[in-house]
């Protein structure tokens, strides 16, 4: 086959642009809406509900410079001249553009008197502290005028995602190791059994356990979500531990056995600190999820008002009939403090070289 000479290979400098510019895209897709729920978080209710985000941005838009009031007795219903111009009712009403530069609306009907706009550049720059003084001082819900607000929240959804982080993975490293380094009967059904439960939907389980809770009187309390969140997370946990842990050199686990160390000694001295970068990165992906989980903190707890979690309590900002949706932007940026704190902290282990320290050179 031949290859016509017109085609251009794509050389290095080529395709280190275009991966760049198709990065560049991605980025701007995620960071532009973060971008304006973040400036949407400091704009007066008012503002958000009438005119975009991007309205704080320099722009061209309809100034109202001056005002006409139009002589006594005029007719609103019929034809009427205003600096030379013929409008009509109908057309003030809705606003009319009598050049490209000046614009006229019924400022008050009833009073006869024109609102005149002019075309300019302007930016919304009117910001306030209000809806973080909100979400964070509470307002007054429901008959009892009982002040609720996100720094309870706050705290109980750090009580819950912390167990439910650390117990999972404390399992299933343990899990981990005995699947890949140790040898008894049924490892191979029961690792069957554990990665057969990554594909059984949680949703399906959730009245099953929660009828079982009820039973054991654990049900609404913390206990019950620790206990929910570390089952629904062990199978992937397992798994993805197990994959890491296994693929340890082999050499290191040998000269430890060699040397007469036991598996406790081995797992605490050699896997647990070669999987720190796996550590960290399943900290981070279970951590975020029960930070931001809904369902489950909602079938074991419920609404109550002492045990809400962050994710209940944003979605009752909203109010009876959302008119208050505004104090999201602010509430999501509270909530989302944390997460950003522990993915900051923990990302440094993904640089690491897997084994780098390990083995003394």
């Amino acid at each position: 086959m031949r290859v016509s000479s017109r085609t251009k290979p794509i050389t290095p400098s080529r395709s280190k642009w275009i991966v760049n510019s198709v990065l560049f895209i991605i980025c701007c897709i995620w960071i532009i809406p973060t971008l304006g729920l973040f400036v949407s978080s400091f704009r007066p209710p008012n503002d958000i509900k009438s005119t975009g985000w991007w309205s704080v941005l320099p722009h061209r838009a309809w100034v109202q410079t001056d005002t006409i009031s139009l002589p006594t007795g005029t007719d609103p219903k019929g034809s009427l001249r205003i600096q030379g111009y013929d409008v009509t009712d109908r057309q003030l009403r809705d606003g009319i553009a009598i050049s490209g530069q000046v614009k006229l609306q019924w400022e008050q009907r009833r009073d006869l008197t024109v609102s005149v706009y002019t075309r300019k550049w302007t930016a919304d720059s009117s910001f306030t502290l209000q809806n973080y003084k909100t979400v964070l001082g509470g307002k007054s819900e429901g008959t009892n005028g009982q002040d609720q607000n996100l720094t309870q929240a706050f705290q109980n959804t750090l009580i819950v995602a912390v167990p439910a982080t650390v117990f999972p993975i404390v399992i299933a490293t343990f899990a981990a190791y005995g699947f890949a380094w140790m040898r008894f009967r049924g490892r191979r059904l029961m690792f069957g059994i554990v990665i057969t439960l990554l594909a059984v939907p949680l949703q399906i389980a959730l009245i099953p356990i929660m009828k079982d809770f009820l039973s054991l009187g654990i049900n609404g309390s913390f206990l019950s979500v620790w206990v929910a969140h570390t089952g629904f997370g062990l199978p992937l946990a397992i798994y993805f531990m197990y994959n890491y842990v296994s693929q340890l050199p082999k050499e290191l686990l040998e000269s430890a056995f060699m040397e007469g160390a036991s598996h406790f000694t081995i797992f605490r001295r050699l896997i647990v600190p070669l999987s720190v970068p796996a550590l960290a990165s399943l900290g981070i992906f279970q951590f975020l999820w029960i930070w931001n989980d809904y369902l489950v903190s909602l079938i074991f707890i419920g609404s109550q008002p002492k045990e809400k979690v962050l994710s209940i309590r944003l979605s009752e900002m909203v109010g009876s009939y959302g008119s208050d949706w505004h104090l999201l932007t602010a509430g999501a940026f509270v909530s989302m403090i944390l997460p950003l704190a522990v993915f900051f902290f923990m990302q440094r282990y993904f640089v690491r070289g897997l084994l780098g320290g390990s083995v003394k050179g």
